[in-house]
């Protein structure tokens, strides 16, 4: 089985993911820059049973960003590891940027486009932009 190995900025928090990575969704709403202090977010939805954690877990800790939905994040250096949400139980928004490289992933789609900031341009790359959120099937 494919494994992949990540971890937060200062390496207290490391984990796997097994299997095959998804695609990688682009997330322009406003509070994913906020939360990730940039233009974008780019996720990795993933059962919540793929993530195993190797060291460090309770390192984390979680902000309810909007009811339901929890932000995860390393304790001692603020990197953001993933998200959750009541809405899709069993799964988690891994940050891609916290994977070791190779990574075989690439970007697969554009969410909340329509609120993207303007400092930034969504660049026409031929991928589907959704202007809200992405559709229950490929969340």
């Amino acid at each position: 089985m494919t494994m992949h190995a990540g971890g937060c900025l200062c390496g207290g928090v490391r984990f796997g993911v097994r299997g095959e990575l998804p695609p990688i969704q682009v997330c322009h709403c406003s509070q994913c820059r906020r939360a990730q202090g940039g233009p974008l977010a780019t996720n990795l939805p993933l059962r919540r049973e793929q993530l195993r954690f190797e060291r460090g877990e309770a390192l984390l800790r979680a902000y309810e960003s909007s009811p339901g939905k929890r932000r995860w994040f390393c304790s001692v250096c603020g990197s953001p590891v993933f998200s959750d949400r009541d809405g899709l139980p069993g799964v988690v928004r891994l940050r891609a940027g916290l994977l070791d490289g190779p990574v075989a992933a690439r970007p697969g789609l554009h969410q909340h486009v329509a609120s993207a900031c303007d400092w930034w341009p969504v660049e026409d790359d031929g991928l589907a932009r959704h202007a809200g959120g992405v559709p229950p099937a490929t969340a």
